[in-house]
């Protein structure tokens, strides 16, 4: 039996507008939106009623960029899709997209069908899946058509990792010339691994083991010249391209001097770049194991050609890449060599919490929040406008924001199935208050009412921004 439910009194705020407006829910879509105070909106009855008096309406957050259970050098991340997406929805997030992993040798199918596995019946909120492109031969690319027509239109490259996920030019390219021909959207992680193996070596030949050495083996220059490199591939296969993880302001130049000729290219930060520095990584005693993640982070330096980008739009989108590895038992598993460090941070229950911190403290305005943060990685991944606003026939992913509640990011509080957080102890302003996912209540004025089952697997059309 579907329930009506009436948002009243407060801002509504999208990627394009801010309205004081009330929202009419039916059968889990949004039914209809009408100026507060105004006859349309007196006129509607509900069966539920919500007071959204002083606080923003906004859509719920989409991730575009996750890892929920990703093995990751003999271990695993420590959030399941159960976990994960419950502590999604805690931090405003109300649709996921994680990384299905073909593994060398195997078909994307079955590593597809392991996702699928993994996720189905599990999470709290509604998620898709990008593939995670592997090993690139006939059948592989064949299968690409195959996962396109299945709404799985997006797969990503490595340009790291040798031995694991990494792929040379040639098997970038032909991946690329077949995303040209089947509207699939090409995902890089752009950092010339076979040079920073080197560089690992090197370091740890010297007896440099710590963490810190993480980030500088990885140099910036690496990550800029294999973000030059993805893009002259994607213009030789006449593909559009969206770089994942941006860190370094170099990198921002390329894809800033791509875009400038017009070309097709995108480019995603996440928060730690923004909020997290080299300094994190050099923290004593081992703790800076907590930050090592790849793309590394970057000396504070880099963050206002970050949010620079975000503000210009050379960067479209903010994800978490969540990867989370426990501190004990599996960050440790790096200590003497921190090129055996599991590389991932936890953030999805953080991100549209510090993206509001970047409101209050000047960074971006209000739309362009929900624009990096909700909009555009909908429009970016075909889920627009099923997700990502709030319009006549979306889906009711509705976050009620309180902007003036304060909080200390904790581990002590947070959801996420991790035990550290990345930015323990800073204190913010704006806190999510409830949330709806297609109409039901998920969290209810600071109390999760969700369960494990609700969320749906979501397939996506192919990319919207182009």
């Amino acid at each position: 039996m579907s329930i009506r439910t009436l948002i009243r009194g407060g801002l509504v705020v999208t990627a394009a507008d801010e309205l004081h407006a009330d929202v009419l829910i039916e059968d889990g879509r949004v039914a209809a939106l009408a100026a507060h105070g105004s006859a349309a909106a007196e006129a509607w009855t509900a069966d539920r009623t919500i007071d959204a008096s002083g606080k923003y309406v906004i859509p719920g957050g989409v991730d575009a960029h996750t890892h929920m259970e990703l093995p990751f050098g003999g271990t695993a991340a420590s959030d399941t899709f159960e976990t994960g997406t419950r502590a999604a929805a805690w931090g405003g997030t109300t649709t996921i997209v994680d990384f299905a992993v073909q593994s060398v040798g195997h078909s994307l199918r079955e590593g597809l069908d392991t996702w699928y596995d993994k996720a189905d019946g599990k999470c709290a909120v509604d998620y898709a899946f990008h593939m995670i492109l592997s090993d690139v031969n006939e059948g592989t690319l064949k299968e690409m058509d195959l996962l396109v027509s299945e709404g799985v239109t997006s797969f990503k490259l490595f340009m790291a990792y040798p031995g694991v996920f990494y792929s040379d030019d040639g098997r970038i390219l032909r991946a690329m010339q077949r995303g040209a021909a089947n509207g699939g959207l090409i995902m890089m992680h752009a950092e010339n691994g076979i040079a920073i193996d080197v560089l690992v070596e090197q370091a740890l030949a010297r007896g440099e083991t710590d963490p810190r050495h993480h980030g500088e083996v990885r140099r910036v220059l690496l990550e800029a010249e294999a973000t030059h490199r993805a893009i002259q591939l994607a213009r030789v296969a006449g593909a559009p391209l969206y770089v994942v993880h941006v860190s370094a302001e170099e990198a921002v130049a390329e894809l800033a001097a791509a875009r400038d000729k017009g070309l097709p290219v995108f480019g995603e930060t996440c928060p730690q770049y923004l909020f997290l520095s080299t300094d994190n990584l050099a923290e004593p005693d081992f703790q800076g194991a907590k930050y090592v993640c790849s793309t590394p982070l970057r000396p504070r330096e880099h963050q206002e050609a970050l949010w620079r980008g975000l503000r210009t739009n050379d960067l479209q989108v903010v994800s978490t890449d969540h990867c989370p590895f426990c501190f004990r038992g599996q960050k440790e598993l790096g200590r003497g060599d921190f090129s055996k460090i599991p590389n991932g941070l936890p953030g999805v229950e953080n991100r549209m919490d510090l993206l509001h911190q970047a409101v209050v403290d000047g960074h971006i305005s209000r739309r362009r929040w929900i624009e990096i943060a909700c909009a555009t990685p909908a429009r970016m991944f075909g889920l627009y406008p099923q997700k990502g606003t709030i319009a006549p026939g979306s889906d009711a992913d509705i976050v009620l924001y309180d902007p003036h509640a304060e909080q200390v990011i904790s581990a002590e509080t947070h959801h996420m199935n991790v035990d550290y957080s990345a930015y323990e102890g800073k204190r913010i302003t704006g806190r999510v208050d409830t949330v709806l996912s297609r109409g039901e209540l998920v969290i209810d004025r600071r109390e999760y009412t969700g369960r494990a089952g609700h969320g749906v697997f979501v397939p996506r059309s192919t990319c919207q921004y182009l």
